[in-house]
């Protein structure tokens, strides 16, 4: 069963940048719309980005627009999520995944990794 692996997280302030990495490695997610999303604490998990498999075609939560940009290497396996002007209210694990329809996803969830916006 392929890993997720959620990297790049960290504490950050108000306004500053991020840029996570999500390694596929062991998969081949070309053939899949990948996925992020982001769960705060005491809530459900939420959708952030999502791109299609060739790159050409993203779509974002109205929250995070303008602000989160989301891209992919077929070549190496790897979804990123670049995160500018961040907010305290994006504070959460963030986690990616290939969407399936409804709330199924192709892939187990993975660990994720912990963004904190905080001065």
């Amino acid at each position: 069963q392929v890993q997720l692996v959620e990297s790049g997280g960290g504490l950050v302030q108000p306004g500053g940048s991020l840029r996570l990495s999500c390694d596929a490695s062991g998969s081949i997610i070309r053939i899949y719309a990948m996925a992020w999303y982001r769960q705060a604490p005491g809530a459900q998990r939420e959708f952030v980005a999502r791109i299609s498999t060739s790159g050409s075609s993203t779509f974002y939560a109205e929250a995070v627009k303008g602000r989160f940009t989301i891209s992919r290497d077929n070549n190496k396996n790897m979804v990123y999520l670049e995160m500018n002007s961040l907010r305290p209210e994006d504070t959460a694990v963030y986690y990616c995944n290939a969407p399936r329809g409804g709330d199924t996803y192709f892939y187990n969830w993975g660990q994720g990794t912990q963004v904190t916006v905080s001065s």
